[in-house]
């Protein structure tokens, strides 16, 4: 059969191939965790290299190349349907017929391309190996047959693009916290490298491009999520009205979502489409990893899941590429960087908003912080704001400790009124202490 030999060569070319080395994540795969471990994540935030780096780690502790069966769900050449998949097994089978299949390693690169995997995993995970270990851009598909199929048998890690820490890392950039934030060498790095992540974002791929490609590369993604991701994926033919939903998000990154405004817009330029339409078109977004969405603060549970929301893109290097970079984006960047970090660190992180605003609050065991993000404090009237809103949201959760967190500024101060001790710190300082 044609389809077997074309998946042999894919598996001897593994094996017979040099498996990429890849800088260490903080992300850390288990092994033998009697599971399969799911892997999801935006496309380009690195779910592949993470898979090498789990492969590498087997081959060092003494596994042998040919006991570990990687498959890439995107290579061309598969083209497979739900009833061809076992091709693959019989491939291996036949390639390695003495080796005991139970105790190879099993890795399915986005392998949510085929419609009925889920079935065809769950299959081996009962029958055949527990070390199994796959991928997916798209969490809610994922996360569906999962809920459905794979109930009980796998555990879930989510890939985001870099971390500021992981960014340094990649720069082969070493320091040491807090003492290193005190020489002025050290310090004048961090920050440059900061202001680079902040404006071009953390997927792997880009830090290392010049600046003139950069851009271009980030637009390339922006453009195969469009199609592959959404367009695709989710059978939605007007890739124009789509498009322009999109980058709509993206310029109102940092602010409240409007489906009406967007639908009012589509609508006054012609466009017949239904605002049910464009809340799917959000969901699809969402669930394809492509923006996060951030919940206003309620004691009611019903109003957290559907009040107003704000608008997150998965990486800073989607503002830049899709909109004007001037200062006045700067604040917009710096919040968007803030909001990532922290959504990797903790569960639950709200907004609050009543008669003012606080941009951002988390719980550590059941304990409020909160934050605020500004790029600057220098002007008076910025400042006033900032302090108002978030001595307004300390006041709500009874809390007399907040902070600001600004590109460059450093001091703390006690509001004399409030008896509230606020802490202003340079995001690249609390990220670097954050984990």
């Amino acid at each position: 059969m044609i389809r077997k030999e074309i998946i042999k060569s894919i598996i001897r070319e593994f094996h017979t191939g040099k498996i990429p080395n890849s800088i260490k994540r903080d992300i850390s795969l288990p092994d033998e965790s009697n599971k399969i471990i799911s892997i999801v994540g935006a496309r380009r935030a690195g779910k592949t290299y993470l898979l090498f780096q789990k492969i590498n780690e087997l081959l060092e502790k003494g596994y042998s190349v040919e006991n570990i069966l990687y498959i890439n769900f995107e290579d061309e050449r598969l083209e497979l349907k739900k009833d061809e998949l076992d091709l693959i097994l019989q491939s291996y089978r036949e390639l390695y017929p003495d080796t005991d299949i139970s105790n190879i390693y099993i890795f399915f690169d986005e392998i949510q391309n085929i419609e009925g995997w889920e079935r065809f995993v769950r299959r081996i995970y009962d029958t055949l190996s527990k070390n199994i270990y796959i991928t997916g851009s798209n969490s809610k598909l994922l996360g569906e047959e999962i809920a459905t199929s794979l109930r009980g048998r796998t555990l879930m890690y989510e890939v985001p693009p870099l971390s500021f820490k992981e960014f340094l890392r990649f720069n082969n950039f070493n320091y040491k916290a807090p003492i290193d934030f005190y020489s002025p060498e050290k310090k004048a790095k961090i920050k440059k490298y900061f202001k680079d992540y902040m404006v071009y974002g953390g997927f792997p791929e880009i830090l290392f491009l010049e600046k003139e490609l950069k851009i271009k590369t980030l637009q390339e993604y922006f453009e195969v999520m469009l199609y592959r991701d959404l367009a695709e994926r989710y059978s939605i033919k007007d890739t124009y009205v789509l498009k322009y939903f999109l980058k709509r998000l993206i310029e109102n990154s940092t602010k409240l979502v409007s489906v009406n405004k967007i639908f009012n817009e589509l609508k006054s330029e012609g466009f017949k489409i239904g605002k049910d339409t464009i809340y799917k078109f959000l969901d699809y977004t969402e669930n394809s990893n492509v923006i996060k969405l951030l919940r206003k603060y309620y004691t009611s549970l019903h109003k957290k899941e559907f009040g107003e929301k704000k608008v997150y893109p998965v990486d800073n290097g989607f503002i830049t590429a899709l909109s004007f970079i001037g200062t006045q984006n700067y604040g917009k960047l710096l919040e968007n960087v803030i909001f990532h970090e922290l959504s990797i660190k903790f569960k639950e992180i709200y907004y609050y908003r009543e008669k003012k605003e606080c941009d951002f609050v988390i719980f550590k065991n059941a304990e409020p912080s909160l934050i605020q993000v500004a790029y600057s404090l220098d002007d008076d009237v910025t400042l006033k704001r900032e302090i108002e809103g978030i001595a307004y949201a300390c006041k709500y959760f009874k809390t007399d400790k907040a902070e600001i967190i600004t590109f460059d500024d450093y001091k703390e101060s006690r509001l004399e009124t409030d008896d509230i001790t606020i802490n202003i710190i340079p995001a690249w300082q609390y990220l670097l202490q954050l984990y």
